[in-house]
């Protein structure tokens, strides 16, 4: 069982911003969060429907470092420790996109 608390490996939002054509981003929260505001290049799938084959069905390559992004840091926990259980590096931005706003870096809407 995968529950939205605990420690996952975090990256900052500055490192990420460093590293954005590096690592592949996404976003877990619910289609329409998404679309209001996002991270470039994110793909969204959200953490209702985060099972092995929705990730599979994103073509991830194993040595690509993912970054899994929520609103606060909650719901990308679960989706974090999902990604790594299956062989994945993945990290999740520490804050989420409230982070990211706070600290006024580029976003797009749908």
């Amino acid at each position: 069982m995968y529950l939205p608390w605990g420690k996952v490996p975090e990256i900052t939002c500055q490192e990420l911003w460093e590293n954005r054509r590096r690592v592949k981003i996404i976003d877990v929260r619910s289609v329409q969060e998404f679309k209001h505001s996002h991270i470039e290049g994110a793909v969204n799938l959200p953490i209702t429907q985060f099972t092995e084959s929705a990730i599979q069905s994103l073509g991830l390559k194993l040595d690509q470092p993912i970054v899994t992004i929520c609103l606060s840091a909650h719901r990308s926990i679960p989706a974090t420790r999902i990604l790594n259980k299956m062989g994945y590096s993945a990290t999740q931005l520490k804050g989420g996109m409230k982070s990211w706003w706070q600290q006024a870096m580029p976003s797009v809407t749908n």
